[in-house]
C-alpha cells in the first residue's frame, strides 16, 4: 500500500467505493487522514461497512464543510454531461477534487528515494486503443530483463494498492482519460501516448475535451521522456508542442506505417519490421512478423511504443526483441485461443468500437468475422472499405440485423447468439482462415462486460476443438 501524504489529521471525502475507492480510503487512513466514505449504491456502502469503514452521507448539504479534499472514482462525471451533485457541491465550496492517480503521484516518492543508488521510475501509458497491451508489454519486457516491476492503474491493481517501489523498481501504469482528466498531480518519468480516436465524447464534451484529458499526462508535470504515437494529427500536435525541435530526443515519435527518419529519436514499423532511428541513422531493427502475441499493424504500433519506453529506461534492443517473442498477449485483445485443422480462433472482445474492430480486421488476410452486440452511433458502416478480408460475417446480439444492412455484398448470417455464431463459423472455416471475434459493439445487451463475452467465445471454441 502507498500511504497518502499531505492529509495527516485532515478529513478527506471519498466518493465511489469500488476497487479504487476502497483502496484510496485505506491509503488515506494509513497516511493519518480521516476518510469520509460514500457511494450512491447501497450494495457498495454495505461492502465498505463489511470491511470496517464508517460511512458519511455526503449528500447532506453541510457534509463537505471543513473537508480538505474530495477524492472521486474515475467513472463519476465531474463536468460533462453534468457534474455529480456531490462534486458540484465541492466545487461550489472550493474543496479541491482529486482522484487516486493524483494521490499516488503526490505520495509515491519520498525522501527515501534520494538515498537509493537507482531510484524507482514511473511509466504511464494513455491513448484510445492499445494502452492495455502496451502497458502489459512494457511490464513483460521489464520482467524478462530481470527488473523489479509492478503494474497498476486501469489494469492490474489500483495504484494505491501496490507496494512502495524499491531500489531500481519500475511502476507501469495504464491511465484512462477518466483518470488523467482530474488528477491534480501527474509526474511520470516516461509518458506514452498510443493514439487517439473518438470515444467517451459525452463525458469530455467532445473530441477537444477528450484530447485535452489525455494531454494532461504530458503537460502537467513534464516527463523526462515522452513516447508519442504520431499517426493522428493530435499526436503530431502533441509531439510538436513538447519538443524544442525535430532533433529534440526527449520526444520519441512512434508510427505504424510511416518512416520517421528525420527526428532526434523515432521508432516505427513498416511491412512487419520495427526500426529505431536516432539522429539520422538506424540503430536497431526487429522482425515482428513472427511475434505471435502481437498480430497486425495495430499491435506493431503497440510494440513500437513499448520498445521506445523500454529503450528510454535503458534496455538493450536485443533484450527487448527476445521478450517480444515470449509475450502471449492479453485476454480479449487479439488473443489466440485455439487452432484446429489450420483454422485459428482469435478473441478480440475488447474491440468494442469500430476503430478497434478496424484494426483487428486489418490484422488477418481471411476472416470469419463474429460481430455485434449493443451497437454504437453510426453502426459499422465505416468498416465497409475494410471488409475485403472478410470471407463471411456472423452477427449476434441486439444490433445483428442493423449490422447486416450495413455490410453490402459481404456474405453474412444473422446468428443472434455466440453459441450459434461460433458453431457456424467453425463449421464453414477453411485452413488458413481466422475465426475472429471483433464485435465493434458494446456487450451490455447479452453480457455484463466485454470480458464475459470473450470468455463465452473462448469456452465455446475450446469445447469445439477439444
Amino acid at each position: 500500500m502507498i500511504p497518502v501524504k499531505g492529509y495527516k489529521g485532515e478529513r478527506v471525502a471519498v466518493l465511489g467505493l469500488g476497487r479504487s475507492g476502497l483502496a484510496t480510503a485505506a491509503a488515506l487512513r494509513a497516511g493519518g487522514a480521516e476518510p469520509l466514505l460514500w457511494d450512491d449504491s447501497p450494495e457498495a456502502r454495505a461492502k465498505a461497512e463489511a470491511e470496517g469503514f464508517t460511512l458519511t452521507d455526503l449528500t447532506r448539504h453541510a457534509s463537505l464543510e471543513g473537508v480538505a479534499c474530495l477524492v472521486t472514482s474515475p467513472g463519476i462525471p465531474h463536468l460533462y454531461p453534468a457534474a455529480h451533485p456531490i462534486i458540484a457541491r465541492a466545487l461550489e465550496l472550493g474543496v479541491p477534487v482529486d482522484n487516486d492517480i493524483g494521490l499516488f503521484f503526490q505520495s509515491a516518492a519520498g525522501t527515501e528515494w534520494d538515498e537509493m543508488e537507482t531510484p524507482p521510475k514511473i511509466v504511464a501509458v494513455t491513448g484510445s486503443n492499445g494502452k492495455s497491451t502496451t502497458t502489459a508489454l512494457i511490464h513483460h519486457i521489464l520482467r524478462a530483463a530481470g527488473k523489479p516491476v509492478q503494474m497498476a492503474g486501469n489494469i492490474g491493481k489500483g495504484v494505491l494498492s501496490i507496494d512502495p517501489p524499491g531500489e531500481g523498481e519500475v511502476v507501469v501504469l495504464e491511465l484512462s482519460s477518466y483518470q488523467t482528466e482530474l488528477a491534480r498531480a501527474l509526474t511520470p518519468d516516461v509518458a506514452v501516448f498510443t493514439n487517439l480516436s473518438p470515444d467517451h465524447l459525452d463525458r469530455h464534451g467532445g473530441m477537444g475535451g477528450y484530447f485535452a484529458a489525455k494531454a494532461r499526462l504530458f503537460t502537467m508535470g513534464g516527463p523526462d521522456r515522452a513516447v508519442i504515437g504520431v499517426d493522428e494529427v493530435e499526436g503530431r500536435y502533441l509531439a510538436g508542442a513538447l519538443a524544442q525541435g525535430a532533433q529534440d530526443d526527449r520526444v520519441i515519435r512512434v508510427s505504424s506505417g510511416t518512416k520517421l527518419e528525420g527526428f532526434g529519436w523515432s521508432v516505427f514499423a513498416r511491412k512487419g519490421f520495427l526500426a529505431e532511428w536516432r539522429k539520422g541513422r538506424q540503430v536497431a531493427s526487429i522482425d515482428l512478423r513472427e511475434v505471435k502475441g502481437l498480430p497486425g499493424a495495430h499491435n506493431h504500433q503497440n510494440a513500437c511504443a513499448a520498445y521506445a519506453a523500454c529503450r528510454a529506461l535503458g534496455l538493450a534492443p536485443k533484450l527487448i526483441e527476445g521478450a517480444l517473442h515470449s509475450f502471449a498477449g492479453l485476454p480479449h485483445r487479439s488473443q489466440l485461443v485455439g487452432e484446429r485443422a489450420g483454422v485459428r480462433f482469435v478473441n478480440d472482445s475488447k474491440a468494442t468500437n469500430v476503430d478497434s474492430a478496424a484494426k483487428a480486421l486489418q490484422a488477418f488476410p481471411r476472416i470469419r468475422w463474429i460481430a455485434g452486440g449493443h451497437g454504437k452511433e453510426g453502426g459499422i458502416a465505416s468498416l465497409k472499405p475494410l471488409l475485403g478480408s472478410v470471407v463471411k460475417a456472423y452477427f449476434i446480439g441486439h444490433s445483428a440485423r442493423d449490422f447486416a444492412l450495413q455490410v453490402g455484398e459481404t456474405p453474412h448470417e444473422i446468428c443472434e447468439t455466440m453459441e450459434r455464431a461460433v458453431a457456424r463459423a467453425a463449421e464453414e472455416a477453411q485452413a488458413g482462415e481466422v475465426v475472429l471475434l471483433a464485435p465493434a459493439a458494446a456487450s451490455f445487451d447479452q453480457y455484463p462486460n466485454f470480458e464475459k463475452r470473450g470468455e463465452d467465445f473462448t469456452a465455446r471454441v475450446k469445447a469445439l476443438i477439444g
